[in-house]
């Protein structure tokens, strides 16, 4: 089976059900595992180079929705060139990947007639069970169901753990300042803490500096949507006087890409940073995880 990736979390969920090798293509923001950078690049961002920083990425998607632009350009070319039998997507959020109705349009291009499937995960659990839907899709659902038994094994240990329950604030975004939705809220509460200022199995949403004065945080992580722990490190001092005001006893930036953003398997290790964060989990860690700024 020839497989094209419209999303990193389906390029790594290939990859750890161990059939990378059918990936004929992948996006331009699919950087995991390592081998996937060595994949065909269906997809281009719109977004202009210049555009760096919280508040100018927020302006540019803005002005290309405003404008009614797609944010991404994908290559129809090199997926008529591909020749792939199945295309993994999303309809979740235009702003993650590519529209879901211009995958469809490319499809019915494409000579080779791909079947598109649209992966569609707004909780934890829903996640897990996008791994096994992958793993039947390409007929290796003894693999995936296997693999998924080990993440849950790893989410039960954490569980058991238990602990004190400190009000969490997860920052998608920050500036403007976003709540975190989908997985993330319950991803706090299985590390111990409590995320009520979630949106939880619901997309993000911007909030303001009163309402998060309102909620009174004791812990803020900060976790843009497709940044990494050093980017993030380093937009921190954006919100930390005003966390600090607020009364957040610590502030912590996390790899927000690599463990929060994408709905795959390393959403896992997302909950294990957390309850590191929360003091229930003494495990090991990827370097490139965590910092506490505050």
């Amino acid at each position: 089976m020839r497989i094209v990736s419209l999303l990193p979390s389906a390029t790594e969920i290939v990859f750890a059900l161990g059939i990378g090798e059918q990936l004929a293509g992948v996006t331009h923001e699919c950087d995991y595992p390592s081998e996937a950078l060595g994949k065909p690049r269906v997809t281009s961002t719109a977004l202009p180079a210049a555009a760096r920083t919280s508040r100018d990425i927020d302006e540019g998607i803005n002005r290309l929705l405003d404008e009614g632009r797609s944010i991404y350009h994908l290559d129809l070319a090199l997926l008529e060139q591909l020749q792939p039998d199945l295309i993994l997507t999303q309809e979740l959020c235009d702003v993650c990947a590519v529209a879901y109705s211009e995958v469809n349009r490319a499809a019915a291009s494409v000579s080779s007639q791909p079947r598109v499937v649209s992966l569609e995960p707004n909780t934890l659990e829903q996640v897990l069970d996008t791994i096994l839907t992958v793993g039947s899709l390409c007929q290796v659902e003894s693999v995936a169901k296997e693999y998924v038994a080990g993440l849950r094994a790893r989410l039960a240990a954490i569980q058991r753990a238990g602990g004190r329950r400190p009000r969490v604030y997860c920052m998608e975004w920050l500036d403007p300042p976003m709540r975190a939705g989908h997985w993330v809220p319950e991803m706090v509460g299985l590390a111990g803490g409590e995320e009520s200022f979630g949106n939880a199995g619901q997309p993000s949403t911007k909030t303001t500096w009163d309402d998060i004065a309102t909620y009174r945080p004791e812990i803020v992580v900060l976790m843009p949507c497709g940044f990494d722990l050093p980017r993030t490190v380093a937009e921190a001092p954006l919100v930390l006087d005003r966390l600090a005001a607020l009364g957040a006893r610590e502030v912590w930036a996390v790899n927000g890409s690599a463990y929060f953003s994408r709905p795959g398997p390393r959403l896992v290790e997302g909950v294990e940073i957390l309850a590191h964060i929360l003091g229930t989990y003494a495990g090991g860690l990827p370097t490139d995880s965590v910092q506490q700024v505050r």
